[in-house]
Order: structure tokens, then sequence, then C-alpha cells
């Protein structure tokens, strides 16, 4: 079953210059009673001009991936990290029992275009960490990229059986799915910037993504597109009252 979702679902929140478009992938599906799918709780499409500081906040119960395709972040954390994000320098925050942080958009990276990503943990209260990774290039050219997940062959490990991967499609290649990683998989296919055809019946253009269960389509690129793509295990375990990537139906 392919179910497109539309920005038309979305939340939008705008102060100062700071703007998000906030996406619940469960609001598809009414009937189900979570937010979420899953166990993705919330995806954050931001763009905030440069120089805007994001002050010291808290998280709990959040896996949270920072993947920025531009701008760069200086990051504060109560784990006493410290590090400058980008489009080749990505952040997951394991929050756990106890997490805040800042964020300064630096000036020298101009406009900062990103997700900021909530999976939901397999459970409550676990430890707090930080996980930086170096990208070798920016983008990864027609081929599927592993960004973040559970198993020691994805650079930021996810604490739930969640995987994360991304790739620039470019304009009139084809790809389909990658090898799902488990049993009961369901793929939320997000395009960050551009536009797709999908199996020639379904067409997402920018912020629009499409949920996939059972099935194999093809995707073709109407112009070269970023795209990143979300893998849950639809029956894992997770816990559902995380901070941001909790279920506001709770």
């Amino acid at each position: 079953m392919l179910t497109k979702i539309d920005n038309i679902i979305k939340y939008g929140k705008q102060h100062g210059g700071f703007g998000i478009q906030i996406l619940y992938p469960g609001l598809i599906r009414p009937q189900l009673g979570d937010s979420g799918f899953s166990t993705i709780g919330r995806i954050d499409h931001a763009r905030i001009t440069p120089g805007t500081l994001i002050p010291m906040h808290p998280h709990k119960d959040d896996e949270i991936l920072t993947y920025l395709r531009s701008g760069k972040v200086k990051h504060l954390d109560s784990e006493g990290y410290t590090n400058i994000i980008s489009n080749q320098r990505l952040m997951m925050m394991n929050a756990g029992a106890k997490f805040s942080h800042e964020e300064k958009v630096l000036e020298e990276g101009g406009t900062l275009e990103g997700l900021q990503i909530f999976i939901r943990p397999e459970m409550a209260g676990l430890p707090p960490t930080v996980q930086f990774s170096q990208l070798s290039d920016t983008y990864s050219l027609n081929r599927w990229r592993k960004i973040a997940g559970k198993g020691s062959d994805y650079p930021l490990q996810i604490r739930s059986n969640t995987w994360l991967m991304d790739l620039r499609l470019e304009k009139g290649q084809e790809i389909v799915l990658p090898e799902a990683p488990s049993e009961n998989s369901a793929f939320l296919f997000y395009v960050f910037d551009g536009k797709i055809n999908v199996s020639e019946t379904i067409t997402l253009a920018t912020g629009e993504s499409v949920l996939i269960e059972m099935e194999d389509p093809s995707f073709r690129a109407v112009e070269t597109s970023d795209v990143v793509l979300f893998i849950t295990q639809t029956n894992a375990a997770h816990f559902d009252g995380g901070m941001y990537s909790g279920n506001l139906h709770r």
C-alpha cells in the first residue's frame, strides 16, 4: 500500500528567524490514535536565518537526529559536548532520562535548512549520550547511504528498530527501495527538496512523502532531488511518551 502525505497535514511555526514545518506521520491514520507512526515520532523541516539562537531547552526520552543540508550550527549540551554541525557533520542526541541543549546558527554558514528528526526509543529512562558523524561527501549520488539506525553498519546509533538513509537522485535517474533490515518493515520516503514520481502513480514535491507498506515501488527523479528514507519495524517495542517524539493523543 502506498499512502501519500502532502504538505497540508503539516503544522507550521514561525518565530522571528526560526521557521519549521512539523510532520506527525501518524495523523494520516487517525483511527489508530497515534500522532507518530510506530517508532517515527515527529519530523521537523526547519529553515532558520543566520544568527538565530535556540536557547538551552530540555528533551526526555527522544532519539534526535540533526540532519542539515545547508547552514552551520554551534551545539552545546548538558553532557558537556560542543561541536559545529553542518551538511557534512551530523549529530544524534540520544536524550534518554534527562538532556538539554542549545543551538546557534552561525553567520558564516548562511541560512540553515534541514531536518530535526524525533525517533522513539525502545524504553524510557535510558542514559543520555551524544554522537557525531562526519560524511565523506555532502551528497550520495543515486545510491542509498546509511545515516543512522540500529546495527554496527550504521554510523549513528538509534536505540530502537529504526533506520535512516539518504540520497541525491539526479534528474531522470531511477531507484528502488533498499533491502528491508527486518520483517514487518514500513518505509517513509521523504522528499527534502525536488520532485519524484513514484511508480508513475504518485508525484511528490518538496516536503511531501509517501508511506510504503508491503510494496516495492520505483522512484524516478523529475528533477534532481534530495531524499531521506525512514524505515521502521511496525511491531517494534517503543516508548511513546517522549517529550517530542511521544504520542500527542496519550
